[in-house]
């Protein structure tokens, strides 16, 4: 008698105190390429390059503050971050999903094509920037806090979503707000002025698909970051896109 395709569940964890993070890395992929389902990694100090260039539909959890370029060229995994992460998390991401349950630093999703950043607490500058969709690729980051200058800068695609919530002062977003911006969308809960925004952005009414995609995604971010988002509602949000696909038309001849 055949014997049964279906695999076991296996989840290993990896103690990495201490473990400079090529070995760490090493161990990591190997892990993912022999069909492991889950990996925990405990002890995480600043470890650069976690699940980078990962294709298998692994789940890693991470304990610790993770450093620069989690999830760089990641195409598939799920990784959920029980704290800080530092700068360039998601670069150049293709799929997959990232989970920080604390704040994040800068250039958040640079150049993502795809898959989701969910980031509970603040974000730094230049988060989305050269962000693009592609078909049916939508990448997505939707931070709960507060972020710096230069967010969604030279967006191309995708989708970026600002809380505001949290203790800070000030604004909920820095200057330069999509400045270069010629696709994508802004979804920005809070006060925004005039002067915070690139020349090429413009603000629009929310239409219902906008209402009925915001609500879902709420939905997902407060179960994936576990925050309660009863307070916030969909009409809550300005809607930031920018006016002009070509905004640089009249630099060039052509």
């Amino acid at each position: 008698m055949a014997k049964s395709a279906q695999k076991k569940a296996r989840s290993v964890t990896l103690d990495a105190t201490g473990q400079y993070y090529r070995e760490m890395n090493t161990e990591v992929r190997e892990l993912a390429r022999d069909g492991c389902d889950e990996i925990v990694l405990d002890g995480i100090n600043g470890q650069r390059y976690i699940a980078d260039g990962l294709v298998e539909k692994v789940r890693i959890v991470i304990n610790g503050v993770p450093g620069n370029d989690l999830g760089a060229f990641m195409d598939g995994p799920t990784v959920i971050v029980n704290d800080n992460a530092q700068d360039g998390v998601g670069n150049t991401m293709n799929s997959g999903k990232i989970v920080i349950r604390g704040h994040a630093g800068d250039v958040i999703g640079y150049g993502m094509r795809g898959g989701k950043v969910f980031v509970k607490g603040n974000v730094g500058y230049r988060v989305g920037i050269h962000m693009k969709s592609y078909q049916d690729q939508v990448p997505i980051v939707v931070a709960g806090g507060r972020a710096g200058d230069f967010f969604g800068e030279y967006m191309a695609g995708g989708l970026l979503v600002l809380l505001g919530l949290g203790d800070g002062e000030g604004a909920v977003a820095g200057n330069y707000l999509g400045t270069g911006m010629h696709g994508g969308t802004i979804y920005v809960r809070g006060e925004i002025t005039e002067h915070q925004l690139g020349s090429e952005v413009r603000e629009f009414p929310l239409c219902a698909d906008d209402v009925k995609m915001l609500a879902d995604l709420l939905a997902e971010f407060a179960s994936d970051v576990e925050v309660d988002l009863s307070g916030v509602e969909p009409d809550q949000f300005k809607k930031l896109q920018p006016f002009s696909h070509r905004p640089y038309g009249n630099l060039y001849c052509y």
